[in-house]
C-alpha cells in the first residue's frame, strides 16, 4: 500500500489516502458530469483527514445517502461517501500528489441509471 497526500486547492483541507490505486472512475451522473472529476474508490479506513475538517462543507441531493465534501474556501471537491457504498470513500484523484493519473485505466460508472426520487 502506498500513501498519497491530498489537499484542496488552497490547502485548508489536508488528507491522506493509504491504498493501492489501480484505476480511476468516471461517473456520468448529473453531479459528476458537471464537476468532471476522475475518482478513486477506497475503503473507509484508507482515507484520513489530517487538517481542515472545519473547512469542509457537504452537499447532498436526491436520496441524500451520498455525501459530497468540498472546501468552503476554494470550492474544490475533495472526496465523497458514495451512495453505492457509504462506508467507503470516492476521492478526487486530482487532489492527490504523486498519483500518475495518465497511467491508470478509467472505469466508467453509470450513475445516470441510479433511481431518482421525486422531490
Amino acid at each position: 500500500m502506498k500513501t498519497y497526500q491530498g489537499t484542496c486547492h488552497c490547502g485548508a483541507v489536508v488528507f491522506e489516502v493509504i491504498a493501492d490505486i489501480v484505476e480511476l472512475r468516471k461517473c456520468n451522473c448529473s453531479l459528476c458530469t458537471r464537476r468532471g472529476a476522475q475518482t478513486i474508490r477506497v475503503k473507509g479506513d484508507e482515507l484520513r483527514i489530517v487538517a481542515g475538517e472545519d473547512y469542509l462543507s457537504v452537499y447532498q441531493f436526491n436520496t441524500k445517502v451520498a455525501k459530497h465534501y468540498f472546501c468552503k474556501i476554494c470550492g474544490i471537491y475533495t472526496f465523497h461517501r458514495p451512495r453505492t457504498g457509504p462506508q467507503d470513500w470516492g476521492v478526487n484523484s486530482g487532489c492527490l500528489a504523486g498519483l500518475d493519473r495518465a497511467s491508470l485505466p478509467i472505469k466508467p460508472v453509470d450513475g445516470q441509471s441510479f433511481t431518482v426520487e421525486a422531490s
